[in-house]
């Protein structure tokens, strides 16, 4: 007999590929959101790091420029140029020493969407795993 309905197993596949399509959804739109608050953290966090640069920066310049000029005031009359020397060279160290630092901290900073990428690779083995056990 057929009363125009869909044998079961049909049905059942339709059923079970529409909970998989709305679980896909479902997903993608929690790793979006996930990828977004991520993004806007990174984003503050990067312009507040910008402004604090930009002010140290700024007048620790002015600092250096006040101190080069007072020790080559001191120094003038008798040791100018190694007094030029010795402050060219902190500098030198100073530079180094910072560069040095910020190569420590991009290393020990997590990268970008971190936590997005690893709740993506768990969803992926998730359904690796979940096609692995139908077959």
């Amino acid at each position: 007999m057929n009363d125009g309905t869909p044998p079961r197993s049909r049905r059942g596949l339709r059923a079970a590929a529409a909970q998989l399509a709305a679980a896909l959804v479902g997903l993608g739109r929690t790793r979006f959101e996930l990828a977004a608050i991520e993004f806007e953290e990174a984003r503050a966090r990067a312009a507040e790091n910008l402004v604090l640069v930009v002010i140290a920066a700024m007048f620790f310049a002015f600092a250096i420029l006040a101190a080069t000029m007072l020790v080559v005031a001191l120094f003038w009359d008798t040791y100018r140029i190694p007094a030029l020397v010795c402050v060219t060279v902190a500098y030198t160290l100073v530079a180094l020493l910072a560069a040095w630092r910020l190569a420590v901290r991009r290393k020990s900073h997590p990268p970008a969407f971190a936590a997005t990428l690893a709740e993506l690779e768990r969803d992926r083995a998730w359904l690796a795993s979940r096609f692995e056990d139908d077959k």
